[in-house]
């Protein structure tokens, strides 16, 4: 008999329930970071875009700039920063530059991006200008 909550489905792995878990998890990492955003006066216009290039989690404005957040969630800052690398960057930005292609002054549009670094009590970092590209 299954219940109204998938996650505890009887029969479900381990590892399909920390799957789940892990997913909800990083909802609730994107939700702080996006209220961070907001208290700082960046109005968020996207989540989880997704282009031909790839997945940016989040899409702020920040003044005239379009900033590309990846959020990164861990036990502590220090692990959740290891956890970007150089292959996922060149992933977020070709996906940045399908979504700015599409922005009224198309690749001429300031943009920057951003890590956002969530620890295990929901503490948010942002490190701006974390990477660039080339």
């Amino acid at each position: 008999m299954a219940t109204a909550n998938a996650r505890w489905t009887p029969g479900r792995s381990l590892r399909q329930r920390r799957g789940t878990t892990a997913h909800h998890s990083g909802h609730c990492a994107e939700d702080s970071v996006c209220r961070a955003y907001e208290r700082r006066g960046c109005p968020v216009i996207a989540r989880r875009w997704r282009g031909k290039g790839g997945e940016v989690d989040l899409i702020v404005r920040d003044g005239d700039a379009t900033v590309f957040v990846e959020v990164k969630k861990a036990r502590d800052h220090a692990t959740a920063a290891e956890r970007i690398n150089p292959r996922q960057m060149i992933r977020i930005a070709h996906a940045a530059s399908e979504y700015l292609d599409a922005c009224a002054n198309g690749s001429l549009t300031e943009a920057r991006f951003d890590v956002a670094l969530v620890d295990g009590i929901g503490a948010v970092s942002v490190v701006e200008n974390a990477f660039g590209c080339a």
